[in-house]
């Protein structure tokens, strides 16, 4: 459900919806949501001072119930 609900919102902030990925890894510290975006849209997902991408942030532990990473990376690094 999480997944779901990043991309849809990720896809409302990018001008490349068609590149957005959202992944879930587990791993020692927990659950960690990859979002992978267009390069160009990267500053998009970010926001001014990283305000668009800690209000997803706000939302994924609101969804969750409790502490998840998520990682916004761009499409062009390596996975």
């Amino acid at each position: 459900m999480l997944v779901e609900a990043l991309d849809h919102l990720v896809k409302g902030v990018v001008d490349s919806p068609e590149r957005v990925s959202v992944t879930h890894k587990e791993n020692r510290r927990g659950g960690l949501y990859e979002v992978r975006v267009h390069p160009e849209d990267l500053g998009r997902v970010i926001g001014r001072q990283g305000r668009t991408a800690s209000a997803l942030r706000t939302v994924a532990n609101a969804l969750n119930g409790s502490g998840v990473r998520v990682d916004i990376v761009d499409t062009d690094r390596r996975r």
